[in-house]
């Protein structure tokens, strides 16, 4: 049995009051039982989260540049779903600033169905232009198709999410254009004014992530149970609600608990956004396992490492 959670790790010290006095038995309980070894250390500006390296691999994809729009397109069945390349855009909002643009949590648009569709109607033709194609899934995630997507790496959302946009950008120069003129199009658009009327944020832009080509459904190398509830709160970087989410979620290591108490196989793997550290059974002296029961590690070092 294997359990990823990602960003269970942080590196913001601000993240390590939060955790104090909460009590997570079970994750106390595996960590003490369960030896870790680091799988990953990522560099800063990676497109690629360690979860979604991870997650990549289990799935049979390119860890480097996971075709997570391509495989979306096999799922739904869509024309040229085997040959074309693919990626996801999101709609966005990217908030200009002095010193820096910066990306708005696509969520807070509050985006609806048809603010989308209309949106993505009046941005088709110039996709067109460019030998791109769009398809609508849901109002914050669309499909693309086309050849100017072959070899494009874009990060997700989540790793832009309030930070500066610069050295994340597409270098595709076609896509940067194209880019740019949605920005000028969004700006006029009925849609825009309708939402600047009610105070809503504008959607100015797009983002890009997910993209590649997938030739043959990939097959999954593992089962992999996921727990994802951190991952919100990690990324807004509200560290009360992340420890809260953590109380949550030690209920959810239950079953991994109980696998590990039957002498199953049982693997747990914690990720920030750029280290994957996987914990497994392995032999341990008597000593240390009477220093572990009695002076265990406090979570917050373990956690939170700055």
């Amino acid at each position: 049995m294997h359990v990823l959670i990602p960003y269970a790790l942080s590196d913001d010290e601000a993240a390590r009051p939060a955790l104090q006095g909460q009590p997570l038995p079970r994750l106390q309980a595996l960590l003490q039982a369960l030896a870790p070894q680091t799988l990953l250390q990522l560099p800063e500006h990676s497109p690629t989260s360690a979860h979604e390296q991870l997650l990549a691999g289990v799935r049979g994809l390119d860890p480097q540049a996971p075709a997570w729009a391509a495989l979306r397109a096999h799922e739904l069945q869509l024309p040229g779903a085997g040959s074309a390349a693919w990626g996801y855009l999101t709609p966005t909002h990217w908030e200009i600033g002095q010193a820096r643009v910066s990306l708005r949590d696509p969520q807070t648009l509050d985006l609806s169905e048809d603010e989308a569709r209309a949106l993505l109607a009046a941005m088709q033709p110039f996709f067109n232009e460019d030998g791109l194609t769009l398809h609508y899934e849901q109002p914050l995630r669309w499909l693309v198709s086309g050849e100017p997507l072959r070899g494009v790496v874009g990060a997700a959302p989540e790793r832009v999410i309030g930070r500066d946009v610069a050295p994340w950008l597409l270098t595709s120069p076609l896509l940067r254009r194209l880019q740019n003129e949605m920005q000028m199009l969004l700006y006029t658009h009925a849609v825009s004014e309708r939402r600047a009327e009610r105070g809503a944020l504008a959607v100015n832009s797009f983002w890009l992530s997910g993209c590649g080509v997938l030739a043959a459904l990939p097959t999954p190398t593992q089962e992999l149970t996921v727990l994802d509830a951190l991952t919100q709160p990690a990324v807004h970087a509200d560290w009360a609600a992340w420890a809260r989410a953590w109380q949550a979620l030690d209920e959810e290591l239950a079953p991994l608990q109980a696998a590990l108490a039957a002498g199953q196989d049982v693997t747990l793997t914690l990720c920030s956004e750029l280290v994957a550290r996987r914990y497994t059974p392995a032999p341990r002296s008597a000593w240390r396992r009477l220093l572990q029961r009695f002076r265990p590690q406090p979570l917050s070092d373990i956690l939170v490492a700055s």
